[in-house]
């Protein structure tokens, strides 16, 4: 006998049973009402045929029971329009939502041994996406409105200046915080992507995109001088960090999480391993910095801290940040923090002739963010080699 699930009418004269009641939208893929009892809303389910593979997929739409029941049918023929394209272009059966596809991605960071990328990636996700209503949103239902309200949500969302002590304390996010932090769920939905997770990134191609010059030069610049007055001002313990970020172009926290292990004081080779680019590198040490990292480690376990605090605790920038400014100040210094030490540092090294390549690999980032930032003083020193050749 004839029946019909696409009319308020015709479900309701539906016999209740456990088979779903079906009809064909194409070939291979139908749209079923299953109906438990006489006065049951019912129950709305996706079914797909391959004939290559002889496979059959099923997949609950729920019971729409939140719409009017004559609109219940639209709704999940549109629901069931979008599953078969998304099965069509070989996107995965399961369907995820935006935390799971960020929850994936960090783990695929933690096995490919990215783990300093992971776990800041990680504490971003749990910030600005985890308790928010993005979360949820199945990626196969996220949209670019969706994206853009999260990524407006964001950038009037102020920043904590120091969220470990006092959080009472903010200021405006800037435009390079909102692209650090929306790069973070970009590469998350990327990754979801490339893994068959959705089959589309038209929700978030442009919505994400970055805000161009959102970074501005580093300015702050210390000479040698300088940089000797802020050592000198410096406790003990400190001035040993800050003489070691004077000598080499290490960020501040990659420097801090070196380990006694990481010195070969036989090859003069510093490794470090906990950076920004998620792999190790290795720095030659001229003889003299050589020497002097030795001493940081003499005496001390393998798996110990090679710089590290009267207290014997390895640093962090909480720890150092007060410290330093106490030592600016006795200086006579203004606007010092740790990282002005690396971006000094990395000026001489340009302005003194070293080729980009080999500053970026150095300093462990990319050429393209040399050029970016310190590009301007090879201009500057090209000019005073171009004057030596006037007549």
């Amino acid at each position: 006998m004839p029946y019909r699930i696409d009319t308020v009418e015709g479900r309701s004269r539906l016999k209740p049973r456990p088979p779903p009641y079906w009809q064909k939208l194409t070939t291979g893929c139908h749209l079923g009402f299953r109906k438990m009892s006489k006065d049951s809303a019912g129950s709305w389910i996706v079914q797909t045929y391959d004939s290559d593979s002889n496979k059959q997929t099923r997949k609950s739409l729920g019971r729409l029971d939140h719409l009017p029941a004559h609109q219940r049918f639209d709704a999940a023929k549109k629901l069931a329009d979008a599953w078969f394209e998304h099965i069509g272009r070989g996107g995965s059966i399961k369907v995820i939502t935006v935390r799971a596809a960020c929850e994936n991605y960090v783990n695929r960071l933690e096995a490919s041994d990215a783990n300093t990328n992971a776990h800041d990636t990680k504490l971003r996700f749990k910030r600005w996406v985890y308790d928010d209503k993005i979360a949820a949103v199945a990626l196969t239902k996220l949209t670019r409105k969706a994206v853009e309200d999260w990524r407006n949500r964001l950038a009037q969302t102020p920043v904590l200046t120091n969220p470990h002590s006092d959080k009472t304390k903010s200021r405006a996010r800037a435009p390079s915080s909102l692209n650090r932090d929306m790069a973070a769920l970009r590469a998350a939905l990327n990754s979801a992507y490339d893994h068959g997770d959705v089959t589309t990134d038209v929700s978030w191609r442009m919505a994400l995109r970055a805000i161009r010059n959102a970074d501005t030069r580093r300015d702050a610049y210390l000479d040698r001088k300088q940089r000797a007055a802020l050592i000198e001002n410096a406790d003990k313990d400190l001035a040993k960090f800050l003489r070691c970020l004077s000598l080499v172009p290490l960020r501040p926290g990659a420097l801090a999480s070196l380990t006694v292990e990481s010195l070969n004081s036989q090859l003069s080779v510093l490794t470090v391993g906990k950076d920004k680019t998620g792999q190790d590198r290795k720095i030659k040490l001229p003889p003299s910095t050589a020497t002097f990292f030795s001493t940081l480690a003499k005496d001390k376990l393998p798996a110990a801290p090679l710089l590290c605090r009267a207290d014997g605790k390895a640093w962090d920038k909480d720890s150092w940040k007060k410290p330093i400014k106490a030592a600016a100040t006795s200086a006579g210094l203004e606007s010092i923090t740790a990282y002005t030490l690396r971006h000094s540092v990395i000026t001489d090294l340009v302005t003194h002739g070293l080729d980009l390549l080999t500053v970026a690999q150095l300093s462990g980032t990319s050429v393209a963010m040399i050029e970016k930032h310190y590009g301007h003083y090879r201009a500057e020193h090209a000019a005073k080699a171009l004057a030596g050749l006037a007549l």
